[in-house]
């Protein structure tokens, strides 16, 4: 299924894409891994954040400016602008992010490019009010090239991240956490679509078994909106 969606509500068939992201994520990240890149697990540190209903005064509650819909009647459920590009500073990281959805064979889509990451449009965007923004991205690739993600391996917990997105100011998140997850056991909150707004990074993460498929692993990296 390869569809596309700018605003409003989701189509049921979006919202069955989305029910399957996190069974098929996993395998769809590690198409191109077809070598270990020699880095050691990643360590968890702080605690994913849960579903709870953003405070009032959230940085990233809608404005009137963004909220207004393409009628011009100021539409509170209008979506945020599509993010462009990523960076962390700290780690000298910079991506192109493109939108990503689900292919006709029911694994999300990723970009072609394993340099750019993916932001999975059949959920919130960054700077939505609410929900998990979800970014992917590959460690390296089929030449053993890096990978957009390849430095997530050494965030650090007060990361800034920055959002440059289109049409809109950039966004500025803090990371919080980081979790190293099996791939068949990604967490429900990644794909969320209510309660406070996170982003989330996801990559892959060793160990790295050639024969079983690539990556045994995915790295989650959670960030905040910077000031809440």
């Amino acid at each position: 299924m390869r569809a596309s969606i700018r605003g409003g509500r989701p189509s049921a068939a979006a919202v069955t894409a989305a029910a399957v992201v996190a069974a098929v994520l996993a395998a769809l990240l590690a198409w191109s891994l077809l070598r270990p890149s020699g880095a050691v697990v990643p360590q968890d540190f702080g605690d994913r954040p849960r579903a709870q209903e953003p405070a009032a005064g959230s940085p990233f509650e809608v404005h009137d400016s963004e909220a207004e819909g393409a009628d011009g009647a100021g539409n509170a459920s209008a979506p945020a602008p599509e993010p462009v590009a990523l960076s962390i500073p700290r780690l000298s990281l910079e991506a192109r992010v493109q939108g990503v959805g689900v292919g006709e064979d029911g694994t999300v889509e990723i970009p072609g490019n394993a340099g750019q990451a993916g932001w999975y449009r059949y959920g919130p965007a960054p700077g939505a009010p609410a929900g998990s923004a979800v970014v992917v991205g590959h460690v390296d690739d089929r030449t053993g090239d890096l990978g957009a993600f390849a430095k997530l391996y050494g965030v650090r917990e007060g990361d800034d991240i920055t959002v440059e997105r289109e049409d809109a100011p950039p966004l500025r998140y803090e990371v919080t956490a980081r979790e190293v997850v099996d791939q068949d056991s990604l967490p429900d909150e990644v794909f969320r679509r209510d309660g406070r707004p996170v982003l989330t990074l996801v990559t892959c993460a060793p160990p790295f078994d050639r024969e079983g498929g690539g990556y045994q692993k995915n790295l989650l990296v959670y960030a905040v909106p910077a000031g809440e």
